[in-house]
């Protein structure tokens, strides 16, 4: 277990230049704490030092660990691997290690506290935990309040994290169901695309109601057939998350879906945007776990075929009685 440091200031390493890094990098700043967010070039650290903000920003991989307490990867999904690899050399026995990543590694299936896992040496394994919830970066970095939940297997473990980030409007509860909170962040990403796409096609709220309650269903279908326990899906990291991600117009998931609906191609909707859709690489990794449990999933089924068989998103509409007959 990670013991609190024993010094004048917490010292946190942020891996990755996201919004959502620089959320935390700015809570966890205004908590007092020393932050260094590392970035991939010299050039992003230059820009991001020079701007108003309250932490230091570096290229220098071990500089951006050294000495920390606490090292929080915010990147993509796909590319926490990569980021991992790059810092594994510089972690401690000292350091608490968390994931802010929500997504399944496209080829694997894996969570990414599973890929942090593979990625560092065994004796650090202990020392992972994970960080989900309804957290929108843009609502967050307004000083909007938000709540989330820390997962470890070591309950002391994640109450130790919870103590280093909770602010008065960043509540944080605790759990020891990792499969689940992972699962949860992850996989809502799916219905919220479907969400976009029902908004898409002018389908009503009572239609796109019916279609998050029977793609939800499948998520903890799915959940349980991999692991996690089904409570977690019905909290903070599970409905919290998926009820803001597909209603909130700051959703990139949502979004996506809306433009497909509206007839742009996915390769266009994704080079237009800045930030990606977790939703997307994640719909690829939940179908392929979904035939390997032999479980009959219809809406995953469906947001798969939009996405990558050609299927036009109309289909949802043509499908509505047979997920209706499915799933009641």
């Amino acid at each position: 277990m990670v013991r609190k440091r024993e010094g004048p200031c917490l010292k946190v390493t942020i891996i990755g230049n996201t919004s959502w890094g620089n959320t935390l990098g700015a809570l966890l700043s205004d908590r007092g704490a020393e932050v260094r967010l590392w970035t991939r070039s010299e050039a992003e650290a230059e820009e991001l030092n020079q701007g108003r903000r309250s932490y230091s920003s570096t290229s220098q991989i071990g500089e951006a660990l050294n000495g920390a307490d606490l090292a929080i990867w915010a990147v993509p999904s796909q590319k926490l691997r990569e980021n991992v690899s790059q810092a594994t050399d510089y972690l401690t026995s000292s350091m608490l290690l968390m994931s802010a990543a929500k997504g399944l590694e496209v080829n694997s299936g894996k969570r990414m506290s599973q890929v942090l896992a593979e990625e560092i040496t065994a004796s650090l394994r202990a020392q992972i935990c994970v960080l989900s919830g309804p957290n929108l970066a843009g609502e967050i970095t307004q000083g909007l309040p938000a709540a989330s939940v820390i997962a470890a297997q070591d309950m002391a473990l994640a109450k130790r994290a919870r103590e280093l980030m909770e602010s008065p409007k960043f509540a944080l509860s605790t759990t020891d169901d990792v499969i689940g909170v992972e699962l949860g962040g992850a996989l809502k990403n799916i219905i919220a695309l479907g969400a976009g796409m029902m908004d898409g096609l002018g389908l009503g709220d009572n239609a796109k109601g019916a279609f998050i309650a029977w793609g939800w269903a499948e998520v903890v279908s799915l959940g349980v057939a991999l692991g996690a326990r089904p409570a977690t899906f019905y909290g903070l990291a599970g409905l919290g998350d998926l009820i803001t991600t597909c209603a909130s117009t700051l959703s990139r998931n949502h979004y996506v879906g809306y433009e497909l609906a509206k007839g742009r191609p996915l390769s266009e909707i994704s080079a237009s945007m800045t930030h990606i859709a977790e939703g997307v690489a994640t719909t690829a990794a939940a179908h392929r776990l979904a035939e390997n449990k032999g479980l009959k999933l219809p809406i995953i089924n469906l947001i798969y075929g939009i996405l990558f068989e050609g299927l036009f998103p109309s289909q949802a509409l043509l499908e509505f009685k047979k997920l209706a007959v499915n799933h009641c």
